[in-house]
């Protein structure tokens, strides 16, 4: 299947590694220009560096910080200047730190909900202007805790949910602009993230980490975690012209992990 995205540009969020890069780089083997964006300049340079050499691709690289309005809005306006439209817009961004309700303050919350939800509506926001005149499609990232909540990620259930909510709700908005939105709910994907808290959760159980693992794994019907390539072709897929006639959709990616019907 081709995905019909040579040429065209797409801006992604928390792209120097994880699933954000895989995304990118799938984008990037079927000839899309990639702007990747993260707020750690030495990974990112070394992300579009390699992207570039495994692909061939144009590869744009900008210092972004998700929970910062002027970051956002400067990434959005860099992009339209070097290349005067947008195709696409992958929306992503670090999560919220684990733990319980007692565990945060207001202040947390707030953080949170700047990071997690305002970082979507405000990336969104931005780059309309320039999809409403040519069409578009724009993926966000959650998590598989939109639809079944995981004990340990308050913050991420409540924020991640509302991002769910927002997709669906633009959907039908800017379907007569022919902007397609979309969401992609990871389970346990292979990512920096999930090795993080699984590490934590060994730390709270007293146990070796691959013991963790090994217990999550049975959980799993595929028998393992995803890799960030079978992600990244996922996201490409909504992201592109293959996926032309789907709005409105959230896809789960999480080797049968989740267990609800809808």
């Amino acid at each position: 299947m081709e995905l019909q995205v040579k040429d065209k540009v797409f801006m992604l969020a928390a792209s120097s590694k994880g699933l954000g890069y895989g995304i990118a780089r799938e984008l990037a083997k079927d000839g899309a220009i990639v702007c990747l964006a993260s707020r750690t300049e030495t990974e990112l340079k070394l992300a579009a560096k390699k992207l570039h050499q495994e692909t061939g691709a144009e590869v744009f690289p900008f210092v972004m910080d998700a929970a910062s309005p002027d970051s956002i809005l400067n990434w959005t306006n860099a992009v339209i200047n070097r290349f005067e439209r947008i195709d696409g817009l992958l929306v992503n961004a670090g999560g919220p730190p684990a733990g319980g309700f007692q565990d945060f303050t207001d202040n947390d919350w707030l953080k949170a909900f700047e990071l997690t939800l305002m970082s979507a509506v405000r990336m969104i926001h931005a780059v309309l202007p320039s999809m409403k005149a040519n069409g578009g499609s724009i993926l966000t990232i959650t998590s598989m805790s939109v639809k079944e909540p995981i004990e340990t990620l308050l913050l991420s259930n409540v924020f991640r949910s509302g991002v769910t909510s927002l997709v669906k709700s633009l959907a039908k908005e800017l379907a007569p602009h022919q902007v397609r939105v979309n969401n992609l709910m990871p389970g346990r994907i292979d990512t920096d993230r999930v090795r993080s808290l699984d590490q934590i959760k060994a730390q709270q159980s007293d146990l070796p980490v691959e013991d963790i693992q090994k217990a999550n794994c049975k959980t799993i019907p595929l028998g393992r975690y995803g890799s960030t390539d079978e992600f990244g072709k996922a996201g490409a897929f909504l992201l592109s012209e293959a996926a032309s006639y789907i709005t409105g959709a959230s896809l789960q990616v999480d080797g049968g992990l989740i267990k609800t019907v809808w």
